[in-house]
């Protein structure tokens, strides 16, 4: 049968394997993701690289949290940091897992085949044997780890907990703070150690990915006496808390404060030296704060407890909220400030929402912008083309740099205090510039150079910080880096640069650092003004130390020639004598006469009252006086003078009493009432 187009419809298909029909691609279904499921899925970026990695951020965040909470309410901080290792059957425990025994050991990471334990065998023997004799006959032998036999799927979990006694949270507030992501207190134009709201958040969500455990929070505020109890994870989809456990409880030692707890994966043996470094150096940069640090291993003999005592109990005052330099704000910043302004029209606008714009100044801008533009115009009435208009003046226009009033910089004496506490230099040097402005924001550059000292290596040891935070990540780009490295000429200053024990300490504040990426690791040397400005200070201490040194050498030079003189005074006591006793001779002769004062010494040495050993006696007597007037000059010099001294009492940290502190680049005068 035919069809009416003349194809055979009734012949079938040939036999065999039958065409595929192409697929039609599937449309795309439009999707949305919550800022927590972004982070979840990019935790890199926060800081959440790798198990060792998170450990550290995680201790990291909780700190600088805790630190935060304390100095916001001017209490010297105390911060208590434990990690707990948990075994694997203690983990299963927790979460109820049973522990079951391998039946095909073929399925595993760590499996291995006989042949090849029989290759590893061998290997370790023979390197046990190379040791034994580099040992015998008395080489350095660098000692090389064993091969741990474990996979990719056996993991390592810790528990971290982070206690304070700072301001303590709000009941109501705790599910929030810890269970939304991109939500917290430190948003606004303001110098924080955080700023996206992310951290213990980020340490929740990781987690959840990596133990399915939640966070446990407890919080108590002054005056309270109930604290919070909060146990919860995080809805990662809807970026809402997932509440397990809210509710309040006696507070009996009304305590105030906060204390966090999070059990996540981690590795411990690979990142302990930078949690140790970081603590360190936090300690540095707060020596008014108090640190215990504790480990807690499965095997007792690995636990440890390190303390970081308060050197000092004054306190950098607290930050400011400041408002926004108009040469620092964008389109979308402009609607949001006049969305939120209680002003009405635009010069009342200009005048409170933003620094160094004073009415005079006001009324020129508005003046520039045009006809359709006057003083009394409602503020909310702009249109889009009239914002546009005010962020190109704004951008083109002078303006006035804004305060550093704002900035809470660690201080010169907290610094010095700080280094010499850890590191134990021989000698240290500090300075802190003034403010200065980059892109519309504040900032400020504290420097300090110290030689010498415990634990540090040799060349340059170099330490940064960010709003008071320590930077211990991605230091080869770093501004401070680089500056050190490539921009000061340490052999103008006395300094080897190879053989002396430098450290090099920069702090930088701003209400905007410009870290690259989230996770805060490192600053760009991409701006000019804080590449000079860090260059400058580190320059300023050099030069403090230069002169420190050269009369160091000097009063070296000096102890030289007084050794060297009393290594000489025999021979030249001898000399001395035998020209005299000579000249002696001669005079008593008459063949040559002397008169005066060299007739006496002559009759001296005739009589033999002027001897070789009396001599000796008055040179050795001179250069001991020579060597005394050279170690009291260092001693002065050096601030350890054996002067007579003048009693002064110093209190204890721990007493209350009324006073006021005088502050000083080096020192800070506590005047009791």
């Amino acid at each position: 049968m035919e069809s009416g187009d003349g194809s055979d419809s009734s012949i079938e298909p040939k036999k065999g394997k039958a065409k595929k029909t192409p697929r039609k691609p599937k449309e795309s279904v439009l999707k949305q993701k919550s800022p927590a499921e972004f982070f979840a899925e990019n935790k890199n970026i926060a800081g959440f690289d790798n198990p060792g990695k998170s450990l550290y951020t995680t201790v990291r965040e909780l700190v600088e949290n805790a630190l935060d909470s304390a100095e916001s309410i001017s209490e010297l901080p105390v911060v208590e940091v434990t990690i707990e290792e948990i075994g694997k059957s203690k983990f299963n425990a927790m979460i109820g897992l049973i522990d079951r025994e391998r039946v095909d050991q073929e399925l595993y990471d760590d499996f291995e085949t006989v042949k090849a334990r029989e290759k590893r065998l061998a290997k370790e023997a023979r390197e046990q044997e190379i040791h034994a004799k580099n040992a015998a006959s008395g080489k350095k032998v660098k000692e090389t780890a064993a091969k741990a036999g474990k996979g990719r799927g056996e993991a390592s979990f810790f528990r971290v907990t982070c206690k304070d006694n700072g301001k303590g949270m709000a009941h109501d507030d705790i599910p929030n703070m810890f269970g939304r992501v991109l939500s917290g207190t430190k948003y606004g134009l303001k110098q924080t150690r955080g700023k996206f709201g992310l951290g213990a958040k980020m340490a929740l969500i990781w987690s959840k990915m990596s133990t399915g455990l939640p966070i446990e929070i407890s919080s108590g505020m002054k005056g309270q006496s109930l604290l919070s109890f909060c146990r919860l994870d995080i809805d990662i989809h809807r970026n809402i808390p997932h509440i397990h456990l809210h509710e309040k409880r006696e507070n009996k030692d009304r305590w105030h404060g906060a204390e966090i707890q999070v059990v996540i994966e981690g590795n411990w043996t690979t990142y302990r030296s930078k949690i140790l470094h970081y603590m360190r150096q936090m300690a540095v940069i707060t020596p008014y704060a108090q640190f215990v640090f504790k480990f807690v291993s499965e095997t007792p003999d690995k636990n440890m407890t390190i303390g970081f005592a308060r050197r000092t109990d004054v306190m950098p005052p607290v930050p400011m909220e400041t408002k926004y330099h108009p040469s620092a704000v964008d389109l979308l910043l402009i609607k949001r400030l006049i969305g939120e302004t209680s002003k009405q029209n635009l010069l009342q606008f200009l005048q409170h929402e933003f620094v160094n714009i004073g009415k005079p100044h006001a009324e020129r801008l508005i003046g520039e912008m045009g006809t359709d533009f006057t003083p009394k115009m409602a503020v909310k009435s702009l249109t889009s083309q009239q914002l546009v208009r005010i962020h190109q003046l704004f951008r083109q226009a002078k303006f006035g740099d804004p305060s550093g009033d704002c900035l809470s910089p660690a201080g010169e004496y907290n610094l010095r205090l700080g280094i010499i506490k850890e590191l134990h230099p021989d000698m240290v040097a500090t300075y802190s510039g003034s403010a200065q402005v980059f892109e519309g924001h504040p900032f400020l550059v504290e420097a300090g150079v110290s030689v010498g000292g415990k634990d540090v290596k040799q060349g340059l040891n170099i330490f940064r910080f960010a709003n008071r935070i320590p930077l211990l990540f991605e230091q080869g780009a770093d501004v401070v880096t680089r500056t050190a490295m490539k921009r000061i000429n340490w052999g103008s200053y006395k300094i080897n640069q190879n053989q002396d024990k430098i450290g090099v300490f920069v702090s930088i504040v701003s209400t905007k650092i410009p870290f690259k990426g989230t996770g805060k690791e490192y600053i760009g040397d991409d701006i000019s003004e804080i590449a000079a400005a860090v260059k400058s200070a580190i320059q300023q201490c050099c030069i403090q130390l230069k002169s420190k040194i050269v009369k160091r050498i000097q009063a070296r030079e000096q102890q030289e020639r007084k050794r060297n003189m009393s290594k000489y005074i025999p021979d030249a006591a001898n000399a001395i004598y035998e020209v005299l006793r000579e000249a002696a001779q001669l005079h008593a002769s008459k063949k040559r006469k002397y008169e005066g004062e060299d007739a006496e010494i002559l009759k001296k040495v005739a009589t033999r009252a002027l001897t070789t050993e009396t001599l000796k006696e008055k040179l050795a007597r001179h250069v001991e006086q020579v060597d005394y007037e050279m170690a009291l000059e260092y001693a002065t010099q050096a601030g350890v003078s054996e002067e007579p001294r003048e009693t002064f009492h110093i209190q204890s940290l721990e007493s209350k009493g009324n006073f006021i502190d005088l502050h000083s680049p080096v020192f800070v005068f506590r005047l009791f009432q």
